[in-house]
């Protein structure tokens, strides 16, 4: 591991909660395709495997950022461990219902409760900006690691998901995923020395983060470039199977989490002066640039070749934005302000998922790709929009909004140093 990424690990425990993320993580790439390749081989019906991963995508949108709000407010361990016991309830039932052959709508009832699976990587965002948020390009190199550590998932966690469910039994997958969130999570809240500090109900007076009008243009952009990420799934998939080869659509898109890994890690190596708007309106662009090469396509090499550059952009874009929530979301609620660009980006990928089957049922494979690329396009166009938003100064964040004041934040201090004290 290069320097920059041992220095970030000196700190006491941050190797167990980072661990504990990766596992905790693992369900956010297993279970809406586990659900799918289970109900696809017990039933036969991909329509109804389809619904039931958006619901869960959706439900998740609706629910994290509530339950980062009481994180914010209670504390990890009070929030997570509950919430997690909900989740795995309802996982369960969905199991059991298929199992057994029960009427959907009660499938589509538990796939809505497993929507309370908490958002853990912006728990651990959380835990790095409580170490590091006086030291900005340490913050930087962790905040970089920790995307490596989302692209890893993303390349593993279906295959993993996938090949159980296919080698093994159908509810392999789906049940694996489970595990994974109740050890990560039980692990992740059992290090209290690394926890944030809870914030009292006086300092979230002032409503959600999303009254943060840096948060709505982070969010906004985010659920166009979700859409890019949902639409190329699907029509990766869609245009391998036309090309006679279905099974290397898995492969093709880990060439794609691939990409951006390799430049999520070479970016926690680098250090930038300034204010990052910039760098994060240079990666929206870039993303919705490479959008283009997709039109052309014509084999699976060549879209290998184009998703791999394309997911270039991706994790330098997701690393700049969640150092642009640090900034202008007040530090009572930055668990919740990191949820909701996680929020954008799940809404993001069932509109792109969706307009992409409509695309390819209407007008072949080959044409999907243009939901990707109008997605980009949007993307591009809110970033420029809510540049300026972006770019000016951020306001002091130790109280309950964007004007918070010098009070709370002295407090804010002494909170962090009482933390750093029980660490050491």
């Amino acid at each position: 591991m290069s320097s920059p990424y041992r220095a970030i690990f000196s700190a006491p425990a941050s190797r167990g909660f980072s661990a504990a993320g990766l596992l905790g993580r693992m369900p956010l790439a297993m279970m809406g395709i586990g659900i799918v390749t289970m109900i696809s081989q017990l039933t036969g019906r991909y329509g109804l495997a389809g619904g039931l991963s958006a619901t869960v995508a959706l439900s998740a949108a609706a629910i994290g950022p509530q339950i980062s709000r009481l994180v914010d407010r209670h504390g990890q361990r009070k929030v997570l461990r509950p919430a997690t016991l909900a989740a795995l309830a309802a996982v369960t039932g969905l199991l059991l219902a298929t199992k057994f052959g029960l009427p959907d709508w009660t499938l589509f009832a538990f796939a809505a409760c497993v929507g309370a699976v908490p958002s853990i990587g912006s728990m651990i965002r959380a835990r790095w900006a409580a170490l590091y948020r006086d030291t900005p390009r340490m913050l930087h190199t962790a905040y970089s690691f920790e995307s490596v550590i989302d692209e890893v998932c993303f390349i593993f966690g279906p295959i993993v998901s996938i090949g159980l469910s296919t080698a093994w039994f159908p509810e392999a997958g789906p049940l694996l995923a489970g595990v994974f969130l109740a050890a990560g999570v039980f692990w992740l809240t059992s290090q209290r020395s690394t926890e944030p500090v809870p914030h009292s109900r006086e300092h979230h007076s002032g409503g959600s983060a999303l009254r943060s009008v840096g948060l709505r243009v982070l969010v906004g952009t985010f659920v166009a470039t979700g859409a890019i990420f949902g639409a190329i799934d699907v029509v990766t998939v869609a245009f391998a199977e036309a090309h006679g080869h279905k099974g290397l659509a898995s492969l093709v898109l880990a060439v794609y989490a691939l990409g951006s890994c390799v430049a999520g890690a070479v970016f926690g190596l680098l250090h930038f002066g300034g204010r990052p708007a910039r760098r994060w309106l240079a990666g929206v662009c870039a993303m919705g640039v490479s959008m283009i090469p997709l039109q052309l396509v014509g084999n699976l090499p060549f879209l290998a070749v184009a998703l791999f550059f394309a997911g270039l952009c991706i994790a330098p874009t997701m690393i700049t934005t969640m150092a642009l929530v640090e900034q202008h979301v007040p530090r009572a609620k930055l668990t919740e302000g990191m949820t909701w660009v996680s929020t954008g980006l799940a809404v993001g990928v069932a509109l792109g998922s969706s307009s992409a089957g409509w695309v390819i049922d209407a007008a072949g494979a080959d044409a999907g790709y243009v939901v990707p690329g109008a997605a980009g396009a949007v993307a591009v166009a809110v970033g420029f929009l809510g540049y300026r938003r972006l770019n000016r100064p951020a306001p002091q964040r130790g109280g309950t909004d964007d004007h918070g004041s010098q009070g709370t934040l002295g407090k804010d201090k002494g909170h962090r140093h009482t933390r750093q004290r029980d660490v050491a």
